[in-house]
């Protein structure tokens, strides 16, 4: 299981690379909304500090925990650039890596 935070920043670091790739292309695309349906594990931890974690299954994970519930989650996410100005739509282009489609 890898964390929701991991995910997102994952996500962030490829927009990073899309973005630092294509900025001497002619050709750029405006990164609108991201939507992402992932299936998570919301996990509950009792005591003093206890805490709500979210987790993102691998094909195939096996949960058994009691205190451990599996959901669908969505997330519709809207990337902005800031920089000095303020806000920037992102642009992205460039060839695909290996393993990109």
């Amino acid at each position: 299981m890898i964390e929701l935070a991991d995910v997102v920043k994952d996500l962030r670091e490829e927009l990073y690379r899309a973005i630092d790739g294509g900025e001497n292309e002619r050709l750029q695309f405006e990164v609108g909304s991201i939507e992402l349906e992932l299936s998570v594990s919301v996990e509950q931890t009792d005591g003093v500090h206890g805490k709500v974690r979210f987790w993102v299954l691998d094909l195939g994970a096996d949960i058994s925990d009691k205190n451990t519930s599996t959901q669908k989650l969505k997330l519709t996410l809207t990337p902005t650039l800031q920089n000095g100005d303020g806000r920037i739509t992102p642009r992205v282009s460039g060839q695909a890596e290996d393993g990109e489609e």
